[in-house]
């Protein structure tokens, strides 16, 4: 019998809680937006009230910092799992890495550039 000994920082059990609490944000986050898209009034200008407020633009930052960091975890898991050779794997990794940041400069730019 072989006693195998576990070791390291249990960075699945981190990933696994961190792609929860994400979820948990985002689906609170959509019940928020949905509650205020209905308040609004049509077109363009009641669009541009809903977003006019800061709490409304950092939360909606805090959603899509969760949903970015949500589709890492993932993304990473799947490309672990499936992607063998160590070199592909590193540049994917690196290329999802950088479309992820610049989906955050972009959405800040978005929120913030109204």
């Amino acid at each position: 019998m072989v006693d195998r000994v576990v070791v390291g920082a249990h960075y699945g059990l981190r990933d696994w809680l961190a792609q929860r609490i994400t979820a948990v944000v985002m689906a609170v986050y959509t019940l928020f937006m949905s509650g205020c898209l209905l308040k609004a009034t049509g077109g363009y200008d009641g669009w541009k009230e809903v977003f006019a407020g800061q709490g409304v633009k950092t939360f909606t930052l805090l959603f899509l910092l969760s949903l970015f960091y949500h589709a890492w975890i993932g993304i990473r898991d799947i490309v672990m799992d499936y992607v063998k050779p160590a070199g592909v794997r590193l540049v994917i990794h690196v290329l999802v890495i950088l479309v992820l940041v610049l989906y955050v400069i972009w959405s800040v730019q978005i929120l913030w550039g109204v």
